[in-house]
């Protein structure tokens, strides 16, 4: 499997292109744009690699897990270079631009997911002449409440605390920890996958992440931020979405005339797997990719 050095960690990273010489760890050698997607937490790229898939065909797609996440597990014993990075999401921001820098990519476009996406936001304005065009998937922002935070605060560190591998072997288990998520049912091999993906994450950066993405910080700065963009974004909300709802999203969308916003129906928290259809016509629109389709598809609710 394909790692690169990023700050002290190694990342897992995958190449999804249809070029003929690339390979999983090479750079594609094309004149295609990259396309890099961001996943959300407790995650992993696998669920955004059927989306790479259908776009491989206009984009060279890079995928990779971030610090602490999927396969891009922290060093043990974690090196105190590593561990004051922290976990504040600006800090993932600047991972992305040095695997950027790594690989030798100057500008990209983005696709991002949940938290992924308040990641991407903060990288947008720390680094927009690196971004041609992104969407954030499931994002928004939201006011802060001390006691709602609080107790979301004591529930995440139960459950990131209480991660036993046997769970896979429970008949349902990645179903029931997946209904949340969803409006629409998944493939049984995709729910095991995100079940599998929850169980490996680090316990610190799971940790860590819950605390500084939802927190009072990130609801006083998280606005500011979508009101400084200034490269074109979509903003992709799933209609019955209970994580960030999309009424979360619209507000967000409001604060900037960069950032247009639309709602796919019958859909929750994993649009893009949910609705592939409808995402990917939405997507190939919005990035330029499809010449042909001049409207946006009649089962999205522009905002």
């Amino acid at each position: 499997m394909p790692y690169i050095q990023v700050r002290g960690v190694q990342h897992y990273y995958e190449w999804i292109t249809t070029t003929d010489n690339a390979s999983p760890d090479r750079n594609p050698l094309t004149s295609k744009p990259v396309l890099v997607f961001l996943h959300g937490w407790a995650g992993s790229t696998r669920y955004w690699a059927s989306t790479a898939q259908a776009l491989s065909e206009q984009f060279d797609c890079l995928l990779y897990d971030l610090r602490g996440f999927g396969r891009s597990l922290l060093p043990r014993p974690i090196p105190t270079e590593v561990t004051e990075l922290g976990y504040e999401l600006e800090s993932y921001a600047d991972d992305l631009a040095d695997l950027l820098d790594t690989l030798g990519l100057e500008r990209i476009y983005l696709n991002a997911h949940s938290t992924g996406a308040s990641i991407a936001v903060l990288f947008l304005n720390r680094y927009p002449e690196r971004v041609e065009r992104a969407i954030l998937t499931c994002n928004g922002v939201f006011d802060y409440d001390e006691r709602a935070f609080n107790t979301f605060h004591k529930f995440g560190g139960y459950v990131v605390g209480f991660r036993p591998n046997w769970l896979l072997k429970i008949p349902f288990a990645d179903r029931l920890f997946m209904a949340r998520f969803l409006h629409r049912p998944l493939a049984q091999t995709i729910n095991r996958t995100f079940l599998e993906d929850f169980l490996m994450a680090d316990h610190e950066a799971a940790l860590g992440t819950v605390y500084t993405a939802v927190s009072l910080r990130a609801s006083e700065e998280m606005p500011q931020e979508f009101a400084r963009l200034t490269v074109p974004t979509l903003l992709v909300s799933g209609q019955y979405d209970k994580i960030i709802p999309a009424e979360l999203g619209r507000k967000a969308a409001a604060l900037s005339d960069r950032v247009e916003h639309v709602v796919i129906p019958n859909t929750a928290h994993f649009p893009m797997l949910e609705d592939a259809e409808t995402y990917l016509a939405l997507v190939k629109q919005f990035l330029g990719s499809s010449q042909e389709q001049q409207h946006q598809p009649s089962a999205v609710q522009n905002e």
